[in-house]
């Protein structure tokens, strides 16, 4: 025999558990004593004990023992009832109200027998709250030991409080079967899953204008969510355009990058454009990120071009349906309560002010330096960009194999590149689509 509590511990509400299931808070009151007979310990919950005492609120006398058999039953305890109990996990311990405080019991994951025993319920009951320099009112012995699961039993009886607690357990309904509560389970869990597929999808919804995009706009990749901060409906125009619309649109919108940031008069990048027409590999330099950038930096008739940053549309932020229960950008965890109990800066815009412009060199490897912008808040339309820099990723976007793929990023390049003036662009990309839709806004006929 072991003896894993002794001495005194704390109730509140007149109750203290154990509990062996750590994903679980546990029944209320009906629940745990539902369809059973004796009313001072409640196990019609699997892997959950509720144990009622007499005194409402302090510290009472109590005892646990793990025993290989069934004890003698000790005459001098004035109530006993046994239920059967099997623990949901090897982590069972026996918890105090609103999780206070807990005592592992280290049980095994097998059926067992308890008996739970009480003295002095009624003196108790009737004190209601013991102070910390009372004397003991009530005790009590919990005691489990092996054994096949059996009905709950009254073994004596002899306090009002533990009559009133028996009569109230059956009157009771009986307790949901294993299939019932399995399908109870189901149900929960498959209303889960639809509530958050429906919250995703509306989000989804929404970031893509009101429509579901198709599986390609789902897989194609590369700058598919800046473009579509700036025309959702654009992105879903070009998908359904086919692929020889969307690599006239990647090819108009390379020229047009490049057009924009006067580089169209320089003969490397002239050559490129033509490849691009016709349908040939890019030449040199830009079948080489390093020395496509080298030759940018190195060439004295760039033009010194500018532009201010292309700012999308303003969009109402995306609020779920659960929300409400945000109190600014994370929500504070509520404190973990274990047992019946648990029923109970603004971000600023960076300014940087002055033209923003990189040279990058070719690496001794060959490959060309990653360059990360991270922007939080609304851009700030201030800041100058490098036309050059921003046009070239148009060129190269325009030439990637997938024409979906080609048409988005293209168009991106070039929306960047037209900075401020980038709804001129995109009223001509729109040109191509055969699907654009009405302006919103009332419409007028005679």
């Amino acid at each position: 025999m072991r003896r894993p509590v002794e001495g005194e511990v704390h109730v509140h509400y007149g109750q203290i558990y154990v509990e062996s299931d750590p994903d679980d808070h546990g029944p209320d009151l009906a629940e745990a004593f539902a369809g059973q007979r004796a009313g001072l310990c409640g196990a019609a919950t699997p892997g959950f004990l509720w144990l009622n005492t007499g005194l409402h609120t302090g510290d009472v006398g109590f005892t646990v023992e793990v025993l290989d058999q069934a004890p003698p039953l000790d005459p001098a305890w004035e109530d006993v009832v046994e239920v059967s109990f099997r623990p949901a996990s090897a982590q069972s311990a026996l918890v105090q109200w609103a999780g206070e405080d807990s005592w592992d019991l280290d049980l095994e994951e097998t059926d067992h027998r308890v008996r739970y025993c009480a003295r002095g319920m009624d003196r108790a009951g009737e004190t209601d709250t013991r102070s910390a320099d009372e004397p003991q009112l009530d005790r009590y012995l919990l005691q489990f030991w092996p054994a096949p699961p059996e009905p709950d039993r009254v073994l004596k009886e002899t306090s009002r409080t533990a009559a009133h607690w028996h009569r109230y357990a059956r009157a009771l309904p009986p307790p949901p079967t294993p299939a019932e509560r399995a399908e109870t389970a189901r149900r929960e869990r498959l209303a889960r899953e639809t509530a958050e597929r429906e919250r995703q999808l509306a989000h989804e919804r929404r970031q893509w204008g009101g429509r579901l995009p198709s599986d390609a706009l789902r897989t194609v990749g590369g700058n598919i969510s800046g473009l579509r901060d700036f025309d959702p409906a654009l992105l879903h125009a070009l998908d359904a355009a086919g692929p020889a619309t969307q690599r006239a649109v990647a090819r108009f919108a390379a020229h047009r990058a490049c057009d924009s940031a006067g580089l169209t008069a320089l003969d490397w990048v002239a050559r490129a454009l033509t490849a691009l027409a016709e349908d040939r590999p890019l030449p040199p330099p830009f079948d080489d990120d390093a020395r496509m950038w080298h030759a940018l930096a190195s060439d004295p008739d760039v033009p010194d071009r500018t532009v201010g940053r292309a700012v999308p549309p303003e969009r109402q932020p995306y609020e779920s349906a659960d929300s409400a229960l945000m109190s600014g950008l994370f929500q504070r965890a509520a404190p973990f309560v274990v047992g019946p109990a648990a029923a109970f800066e603004e971000p600023q815009d960076p300014s940087l002010p002055g033209e923003v412009r990189q040279n990058p060199e070719p690496s001794d490897s060959g490959s060309g330096p990653l360059v990360a912008m991270l922007s939080i808040g609304r851009p700030d339309p201030s800041l100058r960009l490098s036309q050059p820099h921003m046009a070239l990723p148009a060129v190269t976007a325009a030439a990637d194999p997938d024409p979906l793929r080609a048409a988005v990023d293209a168009v991106y390049a070039a929306v960047v590149t037209y900075g401020e003036d980038h709804p001129v662009l995109l009223a001509e990309v729109w040109s191509f689509c055969e699907e654009r839709p009405a302006p919103p806004g009332p419409r007028f006929t005679r």
